[in-house]
């Protein structure tokens, strides 16, 4: 099973987290197990943790996975600490982004693949 890690903007109301829930979703189907702070670390807001613990679990979530996607549809310092952090330890970067909107030129040039999309459901993830 390929373990992934997702990394998409965070917001402390969880106003995306039917987004995060679709990702999820994908994965699933793809097979895929995956790791989100918000969702996993977190449990959307039910437990806090200083920046530095954040970022410490995030490294080795990273470190542990076979493959990092980001969403950078909302752009997020974190996000693209993350990106460069895969591309780093050589760990394969794809981006997804939704229809209409540009990738930054620095993360277009680090991911291994960038995906655009209109409806995640319609996401195909094979390389």
């Amino acid at each position: 099973m390929k373990k992934v890690y997702f990394g998409i903007k965070y917001y402390p109301d969880n106003r995306n987290r039917s987004l995060i829930e679709a990702f999820e979703k994908k994965f699933q189907e793809c097979g895929w197990e995956s790791y989100c702070v918000v969702r996993d670390l977190e449990q959307w807001g039910k437990n806090h943790f200083d920046p530095e613990a954040i970022m410490l679990d995030t490294f080795a979530r990273i470190d542990s996975s076979d493959l990092v996607m980001i969403d950078v549809s909302e752009k997020g310092i974190g996000l693209g600490i993350e990106a460069g952090y895969a591309r780093a330890k050589e760990i394969p970067l794809f981006v997804t982004i939704r229809e209409g909107l540009e990738v930054s030129t620095t993360v277009k040039g680090i991911a291994d693949r960038v995906i655009t999309y209109k409806d995640i459901a319609d996401i195909n993830f094979s390389v």
